[in-house]
C-alpha cells in the first residue's frame, strides 16, 4: 500500500558541510512529486535521506524528521533494512546486477528477504516485468544476462527489481538522465501508470518531464555556492509552470537562472 511521506525540518550533513536546510513537505499516496532545481541545490540529497541513504556516505547525518505514515524513521528503533525495503530507489545510470540473469536481477530483493519458493519468485518475476512494461521483450530469455538488455530494457529491469518487493514509495534519481528520448518516453508512460499503486517521488532536470509525470513540483534552490539548499517553493505541478508564487521560481522554469 502506498503511503504519505512527510519531511519536518529536514537538515541533511556531509561532515560539517549543511547540504540542505529546513526542508518541510508532505507528499500524498499514490502522486508523483517531481523534485527540481539547479546543480547542487540538494534535491537528490534530499531524495537519498527520505530512504536513509544519504547516512551509509561517511560522515552524512540527517536531522529534523521524516516520516512514513507518521512514523519516525530515523527513530532509534527503526530497522534500516526495512526502510529500504519500504522505499525503493531507481537510481541515475541503469545499474542490473551485471552476472545475474533477467529473472535473478527482479527477485533478487525477494531472495534476501528469504523467499525461495520457485513458483513464488516465477510469479512476482512475471507481474514485476509486466508492471515494467518488460515481460514481453524478455520473456523468452529471462535466463540471459540483464546487462545484456539495451539501456532504457536496463532501467525498466531496474525498476522491475525495485517493485518486485512491493515496497510503499519508490524513489527516482534522473532515471532518464542516460536515456534516449524514447526510452525516456517509455519510463514516463511507466511512472503514470505505477503512481496507482506507489508513492512516487522523482529528481529530474527535465522541466518538460516534471511538467509530464508529476502531479506536484518542489523546487529547491540555493542561494550561493556554499550554502544550503532550501525548499522555495511547493505546490501543484500546473500552479508552479503557469503561475508560480515565488519569482524566483519563475526565474528558474523561463530559464533566467539554473
Amino acid at each position: 500500500m502506498a503511503k504519505r511521506v512527510e519531511a519536518t525540518n529536514v537538515n541533511a550533513f556531509y561532515g560539517s558541510f549543511k547540504a540542505i536546510e529546513n526542508v518541510n513537505m508532505v507528499v500524498e499516496p499514490k502522486t508523483v512529486t517531481a523534485l527540481i532545481g539547479p546543480s547542487g541545490c540538494g534535491k537528490s540529497t534530499f531524495l537519498r535521506s527520505i530512504n536513509r541513504m544519504h547516512e551509509v556516505l561517511p560522515n552524512a547525518r540527517v536531522e529534523g524528521t521524516l516520516t512514513l505514515d507518521q512514523e519516525n524513521i530515523y527513530d532509534k528503533h527503526v530497522d534500516v533494512t526495512a526502510v529500504r525495503r519500504l522505499i525503493g530507489m531507481v537510481f541515475q545510470r541503469p545499474n542490473p546486477f551485471p552476472t545475474m540473469s533477467i529473472f535473478d536481477n527482479v527477485v533478487a530483493g525477494l531472495k534476501l528477504n528469504g523467499v525461495t519458493k520457485k513458483s513464488v519468485l516465477q510469479e512476482a518475476a512475471e507481474k514485476s516485468l509486466r508492471s515494467a512494461n518488460l515481460w514481453d521483450e524478455v520473456k523468452d530469455r529471462l535466463e540471459k544476462p540483464g546487462a545484456g538488455l539495451s539501456g532504457g530494457q536496463q532501467q525498466r529491469l531496474c525498476i522491475a527489481r525495485t517493485i518486485a518487493v512491493e515496497p510503499q514509495v519508490v524513489l527516482m534519481d534522473e532515471p532518464c538522465s542516460a536515456l534516449d528520448p524514447i526510452s525516456t518516453l517509455a519510463i514516463e508512460d511507466l511512472i503514470f501508470k505505477l503512481k496507482d499503486r506507489f508513492t512516487i517521488i522523482i529528481v529530474t532536470h527535465n522541466m518538460q518531464q516534471a511538467a509530464r509525470v508529476s502531479d506536484r513540483t518542489a523546487f529547491f534552490s540555493i542561494d550561493k555556492t556554499g550554502d544550503p539548499g532550501r525548499l522555495i517553493e511547493y505546490d501543484d505541478t500546473q500552479k508552479i509552470f503557469s503561475n508560480p508564487s515565488v519569482k524566483r521560481t519563475e526565474d528558474y522554469i523561463t530559464g533566467r537562472f539554473g
